[in-house]
């Protein structure tokens, strides 16, 4: 399968997404490097090639539109990831959880129906492809500190200010 591609300017820096055929977001994240995002993704779903265009459509523009303050754009944005059946329903479990309302390890790992798996909350977290439309960035440590990002801890801050409400 070909994957194709487009990068968007944000004011954190460059966001590049990679779709499948059916417009499905299979990587994402904040970088003009599309080889980058598609070693995340899981070998059954790994392209074997990428292509790349100036705008994916309907992706770009919730890109652009999360960006401008549109926090719920990306909602209806369709993602593809594989794993385990419990990161599977971890990454589901994470896009509930709502703009300027995040959780900590704890509370997600209790959403995700296995409350003593916080690490393994922590786990789904780290092993997301898919940033932003599937919200990582919204969950935190118990103490209220950030934790990790893939892409930052300054790009998390922003994106948790910016979706303060």
């Amino acid at each position: 399968m070909i994957a194709q591609h487009a990068t968007v300017t944000t004011p954190i820096g460059p966001f590049t997404a990679l779709v499948d055929g059916d417009g499905a977001v299979l990587a994402s994240g904040w970088t003009d490097d599309p080889e980058e995002l598609r070693a995340l993704i899981h070998p059954s779903l790994r392209p074997t090639g990428l292509t790349r265009l100036c705008d994916l459509g309907a992706v770009t523009r919730a890109v652009a539109d999360y960006h401008r303050g549109d926090l719920t754009g990306i909602d209806s944005i369709a993602v593809r990831q594989q794993s385990g059946e419990f990161l599977v329903h971890a990454w589901d479990v994470l896009r509930t959880v709502p703009a300027g309302d995040p959780i900590t390890y704890t509370e997600f790992a209790g959403r995700a129906g296995r409350p003593a798996a916080v690490r393994g909350a922590a786990s789904a977290c780290a092993r997301n492809a898919a940033a932003l439309f599937v919200p990582c960035h919204r969950v935190l440590r118990t103490d209220g500190s950030l934790g990790g990002f893939r892409w930052g801890l300054p790009a998390k801050r922003w994106l948790l200010g910016h979706e303060e409400r």
